[in-house]
């Protein structure tokens, strides 16, 4: 028996009205009918999602947090722009239904696609779920080779190209993360500031060979088929998908890939089962990425410190909302904890390389 990603209960203070997203549906995609049962997905920091069923139809509605202020972060209508590109090209894609930028109807935009059912891993395995070491190794792989045909995508032949600005990618990343960083910061969160210049002084030249990236490339944002949870049937969450460095999109996999041989602080903070036995290694990760992709990398300490470093600021960006009371979900009080990790991983990092 495997285990299907499910909702649950709604949290206090993120209910959507019933009557006005039942309406809104039934008015915008044909065929819907019946009574309407809206439910939460419990997982996830940044935009909510719920399951929306109606009749025998199951769909999935995205908004943005409540009380955030930083709607750049949060454009429902990019991320269903790009999903409704995907469509045909990159299979994993979910389908779009339908966006709306009326905020009369919930209090924000917000997007339906349909629902790619299946499992979703999260820290550790399902208790029905086992992967002897050789398919933890195959699964990895999988994980990569997805990244790799998305990386492939010819957006400019799609029409994504006016989706990002490849060129100074990495400058705006990193002065643009270090900026929200700071104005996220608590009294009770670490400064980054000399990582924020070591990130400064260490970038890269643009890459030669941008692409389409996600972003946010995780186990908890990939769907496994039920019937064979090695097969990757659907990636999720694309909020932050852009025009890029696919080499950031590869830091931003590491940054949540934790081995199983990290220290006992790196498990503290660790998200996904990549510590499970026979999964494939940070190391083995970025060589098999480059000898599949054909290229070149000499400082991904830079990518890595770089994604880290985003991981912080989001992470904190979540915190500061928590702090000053934006939100009430608990979940994110820990965040800052987090946070205090990764800064010390980076520093790590960093003076291992002198």
């Amino acid at each position: 028996m495997t285990h299907i990603d499910s909702a649950t209960t709604i949290r206090e203070g993120e209910e959507l009205d019933k009557a006005t997203v039942g309406e809104f549906l039934k008015d915008s995609i044909p065929g819907l009918s019946g009574d309407l049962t809206i439910s939460q997905f419990p997982s996830g920091y940044s935009n909510l999602t719920y399951l929306i069923e109606m009749g025998d139809k199951k769909l999935v509605l995205r908004r943005p947090p409540f009380g955030t202020k930083a709607k750049s972060a949060h454009d429902m209508g990019r991320e269903y722009r790009i999903l409704s590109t995907l469509q045909g090209t990159f299979p994993y894609a979910p389908k779009p239904l339908v966006y709306t930028e009326d905020e009369s109807l919930i209090g924000s935009p917000f997007y339906v696609m349909e629902r790619i059912e299946g499992i979703i891993l999260r820290k550790d395995l399902p208790p029905a779920l086992k992967y002897t070491p050789e398919e933890a190794g195959i699964l990895g792989k999988n994980l990569v080779d997805v990244l790799l045909e998305l990386h492939a995508v010819d957006y400019k032949k799609i029409g994504l190209a006016n989706e990002g600005k490849p060129k100074g990618y990495i400058k705006r990343q990193v002065e643009g993360w270090s900026k929200r960083y700071r104005a996220a910061r608590t009294p009770d969160a670490p400064d980054f500031e000399k990582i924020m210049e070591w990130l400064e002084k260490n970038q890269p030249e643009d890459s030669d060979r941008s692409s389409l990236i996600h972003n946010d490339f995780k186990f908890d944002n990939i769907v496994l088929d039920p019937t064979n949870p090695l097969q990757i049937i659907g990636v999720l969450d694309w909020e932050m998908a852009t025009i890029g460095d696919p080499l950031m999109d590869l830091g931003a996999v590491m940054a949540y890939w934790i081995d199983k041989d990290d220290s006992e602080e790196m498990q503290l903070i660790r998200l996904q089962p990549t510590h499970i036995e026979g999964m494939m290694t940070r190391k083995e990760v970025l060589n098999y990425y480059l000898e599949k992709s054909g290229r070149n990398l000499e400082n991904f300490a830079f990518y890595q410190c770089c994604n880290l470093f985003r991981l912080s600021t989001i992470a904190q960006q979540i915190y500061y909302r928590y702090y000053h009371g934006q939100t009430r979900d608990k979940r994110f009080a820990m965040l800052v904890f987090a946070v205090q990790v990764m800064e010390r991983v980076i520093v790590s990092i960093l003076e291992q390389k002198g």
